[in-house]
């Protein structure tokens, strides 16, 4: 026998789905007014498009040795609008100590750059915003035990942890993202934790505890989605970090290894020619620094559009 529902139940979905959209649309046109967001987005959305086409947009493979078209090691960039001779080969960025295009090996890294920023921050959010609501709703010992443990994490300087736990586990660029993931995951256990804290003790919270909600559907229907905005701003932020962090274990040998197109390790294996050709240096070490900074601001915005006594 079909179950009778009365138009109040038919009306649930709906309104629930289009509070849902229109939560959504004004939380991206909050973050889009944010002039930084703006800018962010605008520097991320070229570096989103060079990792992309970098195969197209490149006219070489970046580990092609280009000795064979007479092309000299070291050479510097080659732009025929600028003067460059029409007879010799174009290299935006000039060629590296090993023959191969600098142009095509900055735009390739950025495909590692994206893939080290969103997979590191993202694991260590995972399982630090897991650590930090069972300890923020469980309390008592569970909370001391993982709390305390993250504490002990934080003593130690990140970027020596990091070196640490890759001379362990071995250099690579995925033992590297892994270092730099456990690191930072208790960052994201107490921004967690502190929110989670503050959550449950409000009106929206008691009253369904009082109305029989089960301890799981307080738990990821009550609390933990006005929890996450503090998560969401750090980890935007997080992400600048890890890249900049897994960059300082290529650049010390500990992550990328050649002939791997990584900024940190081009910028370590071409350290040598800062003064002789310096445009080794330069070029990925301002990709970098662009990356950085787009990640910086979009954070920023995010922060300012989400947070209710910034966002007027």
């Amino acid at each position: 026998m079909a179950a009778i529902t009365s138009p109040a139940d038919r009306l649930i979905d709906p309104l629930t789905t289009t509070r849902t959209a229109s939560l959504w649309r004004d939380t991206l046109a909050n973050i889009v007014r944010q002039r930084n967001a703006r800018v962010g987005l605008v520097i991320l959305g070229i570096l989103l498009f060079a990792a992309i086409f970098a195969d197209v947009v490149a006219a070489y493979n970046p580990d092609k040795v280009l000795f064979d078209q007479g092309i000299k090691r070291l050479s510097a960039p080659c732009i025929h609008l600028l003067g460059c001779p029409a007879t010799t080969p174009e290299h935006l960025f000039g060629i590296d100590a090993n023959g191969r295009d600098e142009f095509s090996r900055v735009l390739h890294g950025a495909r590692i750059s994206l893939q080290v920023g969103f997979l590191t921050v993202g694991f260590a959010i995972v399982i630090g915003s897991l650590l930090g609501l069972i300890a923020g709703y469980a309390s008592g010992r569970i909370e001391t035990v993982i709390m305390r443990t993250m504490d002990v994490l934080l003593v130690f300087p990140a970027l020596l942890l990091a070196i640490a736990i890759v001379a362990a586990l071995g250099p690579g660029l995925i033992n590297a993202q892994l270092a730099i993931g456990i690191v930072a995951i208790p960052v994201y256990a107490r921004i967690m934790r502190s929110s989670v804290l503050s959550v449950r003790q409000s009106d929206f919270v008691t009253g369904s505890r009082a109305l029989g909600e089960s301890p799981i559907g307080l738990v990821f229907r009550r609390i933990l989605p006005n929890s996450l905005t503090p998560t969401i701003v750090a980890g935007t932020l997080g992400i600048a970090g890890a890249v900049l962090d897994v960059a300082a274990l290529s650049f010390l040998g500990l992550g990328a290894q050649p002939p791997t197109s990584e900024w940190g390790s081009m910028v370590g294996q071409d350290r040598g020619y800062l003064f002789t050709a310096p445009h080794l240096v330069f070029f990925p070490g301002v990709a970098l620094a662009m990356t950085v900074f787009g990640f910086n601001l979009l954070g920023d915005g995010i922060r300012d559009a989400l947070d209710p006594r910034l966002n007027r």
